[in-house]
């Protein structure tokens, strides 16, 4: 067995954090959301889960909770906690899945409609200033981001 530490537990080895990537993407990941969670949070009150079942469902219509679950890496507590909370707003409602009487569908109201034609160009300029901020790099982190989530289904267009 290789040395000791002062305690009886063998040392670690080296590990440098700060360069290990799924801890910066972890990161990344939680300030650029962040960053635009402040524009909405202080415009229209919602939380980040609120805004990511928000625009799933203006990106891809009525949904269940197992859809969106699956779609936007959130557990299903979170889902069904954000849900109450848009239903409760007014913002979506939720109907019974015809094809799995089991599931329930979420759709936007006409008044989430509303506030997500007013909120969606706010993510739209998010993105364009982090395009500008990022500059060259942004299309190899798009290129770099494709290849890690390329076995992962793609969200289908509303249609």
């Amino acid at each position: 067995m290789g040395a000791m530490t002062d305690h009886g537990f063998p040392p670690l080895p080296e590990f440098d954090l700060a360069h290990f990537t799924p801890y910066r993407l972890a990161v990344a990941a939680k300030r650029t959301s962040e960053e635009l969670a402040r524009h909405y949070r202080a415009r229209f009150g919602i939380s980040i889960p609120e805004w990511r079942v928000l625009v799933h469902l203006a990106h891809s219509g009525n949904v269940s909770v197992r859809d969106i679950e699956a779609r936007v890496a959130m557990e299903k507590y979170e889902v069904s906690r954000a849900a109450k909370r848009l239903e409760d707003s007014g913002l979506i409602e939720k109907r019974v899945n015809q094809a799995d009487r089991r599931l329930v569908d979420l759709a936007l109201t006409p008044k989430g409609r509303l506030m997500m034609a007013e909120l969606l160009p706010m993510a739209r300029a998010h993105q364009d200033a982090l395009e500008a901020r990022m500059g060259e790099a942004f299309a190899q982190l798009e290129a770099g981001l494709a290849k890690l989530l390329e076995d992962i289904e793609p969200i289908p267009p509303k249609g």
